[in-house]
């Protein structure tokens, strides 16, 4: 974990001295796509939107949201039941580092929040658990507009349970 904050941190530290060739109007970007959440207990999938506004070519904020569409079957104190995610939402600071105009690589950093269901045995409960997120990622634009994300961020949730959660997502992104 303190690798992949310090070499966001490192980036961010990199384009410092670019902050002040701004883009004219924050380029943004939207995609949607799939997402794999891995725990030590189940393996879940939901479709992701996100909105990133980069405020120049290095620095930028990000939005996404997520909602369960991959369930998984668990099975506690010989009991059988489904666990499925319920929905996410979570914002970040993003730091960007072009490699050429239609390649970036990317380092996130953020805050958000997850709701995951389980029912067994007749009985359902739902858990909420903030996190702080972190992970990395990459763009590849086919055309200048059109292209592929793939990511991969970390969840360390802040509740009392604690634990942590993989996630390994996939998108078409459009650039506006």
């Amino acid at each position: 974990m303190r690798n992949v904050l310090l070499a966001t941190a490192a980036l961010t530290l990199i384009a410092a001295p670019a902050m002040a060739q701004s883009i004219p109007n924050p380029q943004v970007n939207g995609s949607i796509g799939y997402t794999q959440l891995d725990g030590d207990d189940a393996s879940l999938g939901a479709v992701t939107g996100r909105l990133t506004a980069n405020f120049n070519r290095y620095v930028g904020v990000e939005g996404e949201a997520s909602f369960g569409v991959v369930d998984d079957e668990i099975t506690v104190a010989g009991v059988s039941g489904d666990i499925s995610h319920e929905y996410d939402a979570a914002a970040y600071l993003v730091g960007t580092l072009p490699i050429n105009p239609n390649f970036e690589l990317f380092g996130r950093v953020g805050y958000g929040t997850t709701s995951i269901k389980a029912e067994a045995a007749g009985l359902s409960a739902t858990e909420d658990g903030e996190s702080v997120n972190y992970g990395a990622g990459a763009n590849y634009f086919f055309d200048g507009r059109n292209g592929v994300r793939a990511d991969w961020t970390r969840r360390d949730f802040t509740d009392d349970n604690g634990g942590e959660l993989d996630t390994y997502g996939l998108s078409y992104v459009r650039r506006f």
